[in-house]
Protein backbone atom coordinates (compact mmCIF):
# COMPACT_ATOMS: atom_id res chain seq x y z
CA UNK A 1 0.00 0.00 0.00
CA UNK A 2 1.31 3.69 -0.72
CA UNK A 3 1.63 5.65 2.13
CA UNK A 4 -0.75 8.87 2.38
CA UNK A 5 0.33 12.06 2.95
CA UNK A 6 -1.10 14.68 5.63
CA UNK A 7 -0.49 18.34 6.14
CA UNK A 8 -1.75 21.92 7.22
CA UNK A 9 -3.08 24.52 5.37
CA UNK A 10 0.08 26.64 5.75
CA UNK A 11 1.94 24.94 3.12
CA UNK A 12 0.20 26.74 1.09
CA UNK A 13 0.31 24.30 -1.61
CA UNK A 14 -2.02 24.68 -4.68
CA UNK A 15 -5.07 22.95 -4.26
CA UNK A 16 -4.60 21.14 -7.75
CA UNK A 17 -1.27 20.31 -6.85
CA UNK A 18 -2.49 18.60 -3.47
CA UNK A 19 -4.51 16.59 -5.83
CA UNK A 20 -2.53 15.53 -7.98
CA UNK A 21 -0.07 14.11 -5.14
CA UNK A 22 -2.56 12.94 -3.46
CA UNK A 23 -1.78 15.28 -0.41
CA UNK A 24 -4.78 15.70 2.78
CA UNK A 25 -4.98 19.01 3.85
CA UNK A 26 -6.12 19.82 7.68
CA UNK A 27 -6.58 23.54 7.34
CA UNK A 28 -6.35 25.84 10.08
CA UNK A 29 -9.04 28.37 11.68
CA UNK A 30 -9.20 32.11 10.94
CA UNK A 31 -10.98 34.49 13.24
CA UNK A 32 -12.49 37.47 12.55
CA UNK A 33 -14.26 38.30 16.39
CA UNK A 34 -16.85 36.22 16.80
CA UNK A 35 -16.38 34.83 12.96
CA UNK A 36 -14.43 31.45 12.13
CA UNK A 37 -13.20 30.35 8.80
CA UNK A 38 -11.56 27.17 7.78
CA UNK A 39 -8.88 28.14 5.88
CA UNK A 40 -8.53 28.44 2.25
CA UNK A 41 -12.41 26.09 3.04
CA UNK A 42 -14.62 28.63 4.12
CA UNK A 43 -12.72 31.35 3.64
CA UNK A 44 -10.26 32.41 0.24
CA UNK A 45 -7.21 34.71 -0.01
CA UNK A 46 -9.31 37.11 -1.92
CA UNK A 47 -11.74 37.28 1.04
CA UNK A 48 -9.54 37.38 3.49
CA UNK A 49 -8.11 40.31 2.17
CA UNK A 50 -11.50 42.32 1.56
CA UNK A 51 -12.24 41.22 5.26
CA UNK A 52 -8.90 42.71 6.32
CA UNK A 53 -9.46 45.85 4.88
CA UNK A 54 -13.26 46.21 6.16
CA UNK A 55 -13.19 44.40 9.11
CA UNK A 56 -13.50 47.18 12.71
CA UNK A 57 -11.20 44.07 14.12
CA UNK A 58 -7.85 42.23 13.52
CA UNK A 59 -7.42 38.55 12.01
CA UNK A 60 -6.58 35.92 14.88
CA UNK A 61 -5.62 32.24 13.81
CA UNK A 62 -5.83 28.82 15.63
CA UNK A 63 -4.99 25.50 14.84
CA UNK A 64 -7.44 22.87 13.86
CA UNK A 65 -8.86 20.81 16.37
CA UNK A 66 -7.44 17.69 17.26
CA UNK A 67 -10.62 16.05 15.98
CA UNK A 68 -10.00 17.21 12.65
CA UNK A 69 -6.68 15.41 12.05
CA UNK A 70 -8.29 12.12 14.26
CA UNK A 71 -11.04 12.50 10.69
CA UNK A 72 -8.32 12.78 8.05
CA UNK A 73 -6.21 9.97 9.47
CA UNK A 74 -9.13 7.80 10.17
CA UNK A 75 -10.40 8.05 6.09
CA UNK A 76 -6.94 7.26 4.71
CA UNK A 77 -7.05 4.51 7.38
CA UNK A 78 -9.38 2.82 4.99
CA UNK A 79 -6.93 2.61 1.87
CA UNK A 80 -3.71 2.78 3.61
CA UNK A 81 -1.81 1.23 6.65
CA UNK A 82 1.01 4.17 6.72
CA UNK A 83 0.22 7.57 7.10
CA UNK A 84 3.27 10.43 7.15
CA UNK A 85 1.94 14.03 8.53
CA UNK A 86 4.62 16.59 7.59
CA UNK A 87 3.40 19.40 9.93
CA UNK A 88 4.45 23.71 10.12
CA UNK A 89 6.97 24.36 12.60
CA UNK A 90 6.35 23.25 15.95
CA UNK A 91 8.20 26.84 17.57
CA UNK A 92 5.17 28.82 15.17
CA UNK A 93 2.11 27.05 15.73
CA UNK A 94 0.45 24.60 17.57
CA UNK A 95 -0.56 22.52 15.16
CA UNK A 96 2.12 19.80 15.63
CA UNK A 97 0.37 19.06 19.20
CA UNK A 98 -2.70 18.92 17.54
CA UNK A 99 -1.85 16.50 14.97
CA UNK A 100 -0.08 13.95 17.64
CA UNK A 101 -3.57 14.40 19.78
CA UNK A 102 -5.52 13.73 16.52
CA UNK A 103 -3.10 10.68 16.42
CA UNK A 104 -4.39 9.39 19.20
CA UNK A 105 -8.19 10.16 18.82
CA UNK A 106 -8.30 8.10 15.68
CA UNK A 107 -10.52 4.86 15.46
CA UNK A 108 -9.11 2.45 12.99
CA UNK A 109 -6.16 1.27 13.19
CA UNK A 110 -3.17 2.22 11.04
CA UNK A 111 0.37 3.33 11.60
CA UNK A 112 1.14 7.30 12.01
CA UNK A 113 3.94 9.40 12.24
CA UNK A 114 3.79 13.08 13.02
CA UNK A 115 6.90 15.05 11.43
CA UNK A 116 7.69 18.48 12.44
CA UNK A 117 8.82 19.82 9.17
CA UNK A 118 10.50 23.16 10.56
CA UNK A 119 9.36 24.96 7.96
CA UNK A 120 6.21 27.13 7.03
CA UNK A 121 4.03 27.94 3.83
CA UNK A 122 6.07 26.63 0.20
CA UNK A 123 8.71 25.83 1.72
CA UNK A 124 6.83 23.49 4.03
CA UNK A 125 4.98 22.80 0.50
CA UNK A 126 8.03 21.47 -1.79
CA UNK A 127 8.86 19.25 1.53
CA UNK A 128 5.97 17.77 0.73
CA UNK A 129 5.69 17.73 -3.08
CA UNK A 130 9.49 16.02 -3.11
CA UNK A 131 8.14 13.22 -0.27
CA UNK A 132 4.69 12.81 -2.30
CA UNK A 133 6.84 11.79 -5.12
CA UNK A 134 8.50 9.18 -3.15
CA UNK A 135 5.28 8.12 -1.87
CA UNK A 136 3.59 7.05 -4.86
CA UNK A 137 6.67 5.59 -6.21
CA UNK A 138 6.17 3.06 -3.42
CA UNK A 139 9.15 4.06 -0.88
CA UNK A 140 8.14 3.21 3.03
CA UNK A 141 6.93 5.07 5.66
CA UNK A 142 10.67 4.56 7.75
CA UNK A 143 12.02 5.46 4.37
CA UNK A 144 10.16 8.79 4.07
CA UNK A 145 10.59 9.73 7.48
CA UNK A 146 14.46 9.62 7.18
CA UNK A 147 14.02 11.29 3.79
CA UNK A 148 12.93 14.46 5.67
CA UNK A 149 15.39 14.71 8.07
CA UNK A 150 17.49 14.69 4.66
CA UNK A 151 15.51 17.19 2.73
CA UNK A 152 14.72 19.63 5.13
CA UNK A 153 18.41 21.24 5.41
CA UNK A 154 18.42 21.98 1.72
CA UNK A 155 15.04 23.96 1.73
CA UNK A 156 15.93 27.75 1.94
CA UNK A 157 12.88 30.22 2.03
CA UNK A 158 13.13 33.98 2.42
CA UNK A 159 10.18 36.40 2.21
CA UNK A 160 9.91 40.12 2.15
CA UNK A 161 6.93 42.40 3.52
CA UNK A 162 5.60 46.09 3.20
CA UNK A 163 5.38 45.45 6.85
CA UNK A 164 5.66 44.14 9.99
CA UNK A 165 3.11 45.02 12.35
CA UNK A 166 0.71 42.13 11.46
CA UNK A 167 3.46 39.66 12.45
CA UNK A 168 3.85 41.50 15.32
CA UNK A 169 0.36 41.57 15.95
CA UNK A 170 0.10 38.29 15.63
CA UNK A 171 3.28 37.35 17.69
CA UNK A 172 4.74 35.26 15.10
CA UNK A 173 8.06 38.13 14.56
CA UNK A 174 10.53 36.31 16.73
CA UNK A 175 14.21 37.03 16.15
CA UNK A 176 13.02 39.96 13.38
CA UNK A 177 11.64 41.55 16.12
CA UNK A 178 15.18 43.49 15.63
CA UNK A 179 14.20 44.95 12.27
CA UNK A 180 11.38 46.86 13.85
CA UNK A 181 14.04 49.34 15.75
CA UNK A 182 14.35 50.88 12.52
CA UNK A 183 12.62 55.06 11.82
CA UNK A 184 12.73 54.29 8.16
CA UNK A 185 10.37 52.85 5.67
CA UNK A 186 12.05 49.49 5.21
CA UNK A 187 10.70 46.18 3.01
CA UNK A 188 12.66 43.49 5.53
CA UNK A 189 13.43 40.28 4.13
CA UNK A 190 12.90 37.48 6.35
CA UNK A 191 13.02 34.06 6.44
CA UNK A 192 12.02 30.54 7.94
CA UNK A 193 15.13 28.33 9.06
CA UNK A 194 15.32 25.48 12.12
CA UNK A 195 11.33 26.93 12.70
CA UNK A 196 12.49 30.38 13.72
CA UNK A 197 11.47 33.15 11.78
CA UNK A 198 14.95 35.67 11.39
CA UNK A 199 15.67 38.51 9.82
CA UNK A 200 17.94 38.67 6.88
CA UNK A 201 18.12 42.55 5.26
CA UNK A 202 16.73 45.62 5.55
CA UNK A 203 15.99 46.96 2.24
CA UNK A 204 14.92 50.88 1.37
CA UNK A 205 12.27 50.07 -1.42
CA UNK A 206 10.42 46.75 -2.80
CA UNK A 207 12.49 47.16 -6.35
CA UNK A 208 15.65 46.79 -4.38
CA UNK A 209 13.66 43.80 -2.44
CA UNK A 210 12.66 42.21 -5.09
CA UNK A 211 15.97 42.49 -6.55
CA UNK A 212 17.23 40.86 -3.55
CA UNK A 213 15.16 37.94 -3.60
CA UNK A 214 15.76 37.19 -7.02
CA UNK A 215 19.62 36.55 -6.37
CA UNK A 216 18.70 34.68 -3.69
CA UNK A 217 17.20 32.59 -5.86
CA UNK A 218 19.48 33.12 -8.39
CA UNK A 219 23.01 32.10 -6.85
CA UNK A 220 22.48 28.67 -5.87
CA UNK A 221 24.73 26.05 -7.45
CA UNK A 222 21.82 23.35 -8.21
CA UNK A 223 18.14 23.78 -7.88
CA UNK A 224 15.96 21.22 -7.90
CA UNK A 225 12.47 23.24 -7.53
CA UNK A 226 11.43 26.57 -6.57
CA UNK A 227 8.30 28.23 -5.62
CA UNK A 228 6.87 32.04 -5.74
CA UNK A 229 3.74 33.00 -4.13
CA UNK A 230 2.47 36.19 -3.18
CA UNK A 231 -0.80 37.91 -1.12
CA UNK A 232 -2.34 40.10 -3.28
CA UNK A 233 -0.14 40.62 -6.34
CA UNK A 234 0.08 37.66 -8.28
CA UNK A 235 1.13 40.00 -11.50
CA UNK A 236 4.28 40.80 -8.99
CA UNK A 237 5.00 37.37 -8.49
CA UNK A 238 5.03 36.09 -12.14
CA UNK A 239 7.35 38.73 -13.05
CA UNK A 240 9.65 37.55 -10.02
CA UNK A 241 9.40 33.99 -11.34
CA UNK A 242 10.12 34.48 -15.12
CA UNK A 243 13.34 36.12 -14.38
CA UNK A 244 14.21 33.38 -12.05
CA UNK A 245 12.89 30.95 -14.65
CA UNK A 246 15.17 32.77 -17.16
CA UNK A 247 18.67 31.41 -14.45
CA UNK A 248 16.83 28.01 -13.81
CA UNK A 249 14.50 27.38 -17.23
CA UNK A 250 14.74 23.34 -16.40
CA UNK A 251 13.40 23.62 -12.86
CA UNK A 252 9.60 23.38 -11.90
CA UNK A 253 8.53 26.69 -9.89
CA UNK A 254 5.32 26.81 -8.42
CA UNK A 255 3.07 29.75 -7.78
CA UNK A 256 0.94 29.96 -4.81
CA UNK A 257 -1.02 32.55 -2.83
CA UNK A 258 -0.46 32.37 0.78
CA UNK A 259 -3.40 31.46 2.62
CA UNK A 260 -5.26 33.53 4.85
CA UNK A 261 -4.17 32.00 7.90
CA UNK A 262 -0.40 32.98 6.63
CA UNK A 263 -2.10 36.24 5.17
CA UNK A 264 -2.93 37.19 9.06
CA UNK A 265 0.34 37.25 10.31
CA UNK A 266 2.14 38.79 6.49
CA UNK A 267 -0.76 41.54 5.54
CA UNK A 268 -1.10 42.06 1.71
CA UNK A 269 2.27 42.71 0.96
CA UNK A 270 3.91 39.26 1.41
CA UNK A 271 6.02 38.05 -1.44
CA UNK A 272 8.00 34.77 -1.22
CA UNK A 273 10.71 32.25 -2.61
CA UNK A 274 11.67 29.16 -1.39
CA UNK A 275 14.17 26.97 -3.06
CA UNK A 276 14.81 22.95 -2.83
CA UNK A 277 18.32 22.68 -3.43
CA UNK A 278 19.52 19.51 -5.20
CA UNK A 279 20.92 17.06 -3.36
CA UNK A 280 24.05 15.02 -4.00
Amino acid sequence: MVVKLVTDSVSDLPPEVAKEMDITVVPLNVHFGTETYKDGVELSTEEFYHKLDNSPVSPTTSAPAPGLFAEAFDRLAEKTNEILAVIVAQKLSATYDAALQGMKLMKKKCQVEVVDSTLGIMGEGLLLVELAKRALAGISLHELVTMTAKITPRIHNRITLDTLKYMAKGGRIGKAQALLGSVLKINPVIGIKDGEILPFAKMRSREKAREWMYEFAANFSRVKALAVECGTNMGEAKALAERIASVWPKVPIYMSKVSPVVGAHTGPGVLSVSVLEQGD
